[in-house]
């Protein structure tokens, strides 16, 4: 969706959007990764889209059945839904995104010169199940999640939930998280140089959280 105004996408299934040559980078962590090209779904400098009551999935090749090479998975998967490139007033709710690794990607880079002062995104009663990280990863944007289900029952790829980048604002309230025991509280949010982030109402395994503002 690029360029475009006034868009709802709704009751869609939008599964596996698969890159069969995906390219490796040596210098992407500690160790080299794999990196895809494609999205399931991605938003481009569009401003007042409602993406609701949609589902996001691998399909057949959910992270669990990627190979290995040069000590590594395979992706052949980028992100479930990203939000880029000026992209602003954009609403996410009654979402179903699953078994997946980078699920939202919320800014285009840490140098971008479109992205400050829009990304303006909500996320609403949306299910997370068994992902990775980037639930969302937000670089420059304004963004409010508020009563999201993060279901993480094994923890298998599990990295982080919230990632606060560069100049971005997370205000989090009355999100539910059930972690696998392997997973520490601390890992749901990564801090990439945010503004700032602010929750409330967090019920982590059934157990309310203090308030924390960074």
């Amino acid at each position: 969706v690029r360029d475009a105004e006034n868009v709802i996408i709704r009751n869609l299934e939008l599964s596996d959007a698969y890159d069969c040559f995906p390219a490796w980078d040596p210098l992407d962590g500690s160790s080299g990764n794999w990196n895809a090209a494609y999205d399931n779904l991605w938003i481009a400098n569009a401003r007042h889209v409602w993406i609701d009551h949609n589902t996001f999935n691998d399909g057949a090749h959910p992270p669990a059945t990627l190979p290995t090479y040069f000590g590594r998975p395979y992706e052949v998967h980028d992100g479930l839904l990203d939000i880029t490139n000026g992209a602003d007033l954009i609403t996410v709710s009654y979402n179903r995104f699953e078994n997946h690794d980078k699920a939202m990607l919320i800014g285009s880079s840490n140098t971008s010169t479109v992205d400050p002062g829009r990304l303006r995104v909500t996320l609403h009663h949306n299910l997370f199940r068994d992902m990775g990280q980037r639930t969302p990863r937000v670089r420059f944007g304004q963004v409010h999640v508020y009563n999201n289900y993060y279901h993480e029952p094994s923890g298998a790829i599990y990295s982080y939930s919230w990632g606060v980048g560069v100049q971005s604002q997370i205000y989090a309230e009355n999100n539910f998280f059930a972690l696998a025991p392997t997973i520490a509280p601390a890992q749901v949010i990564v801090d990439w140089g945010g503004t700032g982030l602010y929750e409330t109402g967090t019920l982590l395994n059934g157990r309310a959280r203090h308030n924390a503002v960074s």
